[in-house]
């Protein structure tokens, strides 16, 4: 089949943005889609079959506008647009650089980098309880933290409280050394990094030691109305329905909660029921709650966490697949056994 030759334009002020460090974002779109380009002064010349040149064409034009609007280019995002490139979302892909939610202490701008972070940023400015779910690496609880801290700075709320269920890979509390507080200080600790990297450590030291941030296991909120401030919720799907239920009827006037969980790392023992997959069936439909569904589209960690990702659905898929298969057996050989049973009788 005939190769096709494509020429497309660009400035020598966003060049270096678009191709990244030696070139790599064009090679990583080579390799996606099986073209070769080729840089030619102030313009590019894509060869490849015609479906493919046409794919490498979005992507690269759409890292030209993103270049264009001041933004750098990372990994991440030349990785997320070859993803997203057959989905209908992908022209939507420049909303994303116009949100911004808040700036770390460092002068970083924090903003969602995929659809599904945008979307559950939106979700989380419309409504006052919202569950975040999806895998490791997706923002959930960063995102949410990056929203508690804005809404604190602007007056909107009081205080901040950020609570985790204190259970964690088969772990025990009573083995660690310390007192309670040093004892789940270790599974509050993501929650501490967020805090520090946003706010400040001085800042945060102080508006804690004021109580006007409250870190704490979730046994610390029952018995208690919380009103006036943004409670996070992290680790949610280690929750019993229970505790969950607990927690929602805590929420008081001028409140906000963002409850995430990643329902691949439940850590409750054989048989119990995560609070979080039981909550999302029962408030679906009501109006008020949020329910944020994030993927492994979404992952804005290092690239390798993607795939893995991808490697234990498939593998788990696979078990169940497998698992349903070995059933299907053992009741067909239980009716094969039974029939044979009543001819003999």
């Amino acid at each position: 089949m005939e190769q096709e030759k494509r020429n497309i334009e660009i400035s020598n002020k966003i060049i270096g943005n678009v191709f990244g460090r030696l070139d790599d974002n064009m090679r990583k779109i080579e390799k996606a889609f099986s073209v070769n380009i080729v840089n030619r002064g102030d313009h590019m010349t894509i060869v490849g079959q015609n479906s493919s040149v046409n794919q490498a064409q979005r992507v690269i034009e759409k890292l030209m506008r993103i270049a264009e609007s001041g933004e750098e280019i990372t990994e991440q995002s030349v990785n997320y647009l070859i993803a997203l490139n057959a989905d209908e979302g992908f022209e939507e892909v420049e909303k994303i650089n116009k949100d911004y939610i808040c700036m770390t202490v460092t002068g970083r701008p924090i903003k969602p980098k995929t659809l599904g972070q945008k979307k559950y940023v939106d979700l989380i400015r419309k409504n006052n309880v919202v569950f975040g779910v999806g895998p490791a690496g997706t923002g959930k609880t960063y995102l949410a933290m990056a929203m508690a801290i804005t809404a604190f700075k602007n007056n909107e709320v009081s205080r901040i409280i950020l609570t985790r269920p204190a259970i964690e890979a088969g772990e025990k509390l009573g083995f660690l050394p310390g007192d309670l507080q040093q004892k789940v200080d270790p599974y509050l600790r993501p929650l501490y990094d967020a805090l520090h990297e946003i706010m400040g450590t001085e800042t945060f030291q102080k508006n804690l030691e004021k109580g006007a941030i409250e870190v704490a296991p979730l046994a610390y909120m029952r018995g208690r109305t919380l009103d006036n401030a943004y409670i996070v919720l992290d680790e949610a799907q280690n929750t019993t329905p229970e505790q969950m239920k607990m927690f929602l009827t805590r929420i008081g006037f001028g409140s906000k909660a963002i409850i995430t969980g990643d329902l691949t790392q439940i850590d409750l023992p054989d048989g119990k029921k995560s609070g979080i997959v039981e909550a999302i069936k029962i408030l679906t439909d009501i109006e008020g709650i949020g329910i944020s569904h994030l993927t492994n589209k979404d992952v804005v960690r290092h690239p390798l966490v993607q795939k893995i990702i991808e490697a234990y659905e498939k593998h788990e898929e696979k078990a169940k697949k497998r698992e349903a298969l070995e059933m299907k057996k053992a009741t067909t050989y239980k009716k094969i056994g039974r029939g044979m049973r009543s001819r003999r009788e």
